[in-house]
């Protein structure tokens, strides 16, 4: 094949699965309206099972679900029929996927599934497969044609019953009224997760860690804490220990380039007045936001009476994986 016609096969095939996917639009009826309501009244979790291909998309939707405020997971349905059914208790409910809607895997446990009283939500291209009719609930996920060309290989099903399966794991996140907490709860191992759930008060630093200096202060005294303490900068309280100014590296080089006797100056002289601030329970990540802004290095972390209670630095950010 030539170049043009490797691009050109790309191409037919992204167009033909964006045409499925498409065509779902209309098939989101009064079926997907009562597939979310058997599965937000189901007590217990939701078992996806798939042969296959669509075992694979099972396992995401399942992971997709289960991420999102709906517990669930996937049964793979031939080890089913070989004890895995037990997996399946009462209060649970079955989502089974299917293109053909006949695969015997499936069809297998059907009548054990039913005699349990288990409600069944039919993801399939067929209604009217025998899955599809002895299912409470059915997402019509056919498609005219494959995008393989020889209309064998499983690609626009695919693609079509993985989206239609997102559409049902929004749709009931949105109905549980899933929020950015809810989820972070559920990925509290990766950079989301310390996004949504690290606040200030978890990273920043604290008591005698906090370079502070009173106002009246030499600026060398100033230097040795903001150089102590290793964060660069220095907070500059009054006598009610309340902040009212900052210096930071940024100052000092200022400062020096303008002349500014290192040994005889003030504090007050070369500080920051009003400086931004932030609270203790505001999230990390809109510390990151804040600073990024006002192009900030640092900041300190102030009560209500504008008293210093912590500090923090881009690299502390950094370093609690949050930026």
């Amino acid at each position: 094949m030539t170049d043009d016609k490797i691009k050109a096969s790309g191409r037919s095939v992204l167009n033909l699965e964006s045409q499925a996917i498409a065509q779902l639009v209309n098939r989101i009826d009064d079926d997907f309206v009562l597939a979310c309501q058997l599965v937000l009244a189901c007590n217990g979790r939701v078992v996806v099972v798939g042969m296959g291909k669509s075992g694979h998309i099972g396992g995401k939707i399942a992971a997709t679900l289960a991420s999102t405020g709906t517990p669930a997971f996937f049964v793979h349905p031939g080890e089913a029929s070989h004890g895995d059914l037990g997996m399946i208790t009462d209060g649970d409910i079955v989502l089974a996927l299917s293109n053909s809607g006949e695969t015997p895997e499936i069809l297998t446990i059907l009548p054990l599934i039913k005699r349990m009283g288990i409600k069944l939500i039919a993801l399939t291209g067929r209604r009217d497969s025998t899955l599809g009719r002895q299912s409470d609930a059915v997402l019509d996920c056919g498609v005219d044609k494959e995008a393989c060309p020889l209309n064998l290989a499983p690609t626009s099903s695919t693609t079509s019953a993985l989206a239609m399966g997102d559409a049902l794991a929004v749709a009931l996140l949105e109905s549980r009224g899933f929020t950015p907490d809810d989820f972070a709860r559920s990925h509290p191992g990766g950079a989301l997760g310390k996004r949504l759930l690290l606040y200030v008060k978890d990273i920043m630093h604290t008591g005698q860690q906090i370079p502070l200096v009173r106002s009246g202060a030499p600026l060398g005294e100033a230097l040795v804490e903001m150089s102590s303490r290793g964060l660069g900068i220095t907070g500059i309280v009054d006598d009610n220990d309340r902040l009212i100014g900052i210096f930071t590296d940024g100052d000092l080089r200022r400062a020096l380039n303008q002349g500014v006797d290192v040994y005889h100056c003030r504090i007050d002289d070369v500080m920051t007045r009003d400086p931004v601030t932030t609270g203790a329970d505001i999230l990390a990540a809109e510390v990151v936001d804040l600073m990024r802004k006002r192009s900030i290095n640092g900041l300190f972390v102030v009560d209500d009476d504008l008293r210093v209670v912590g500090a923090l630095n881009m690299h502390d950010l950094l370093k609690a994986g949050v930026v």
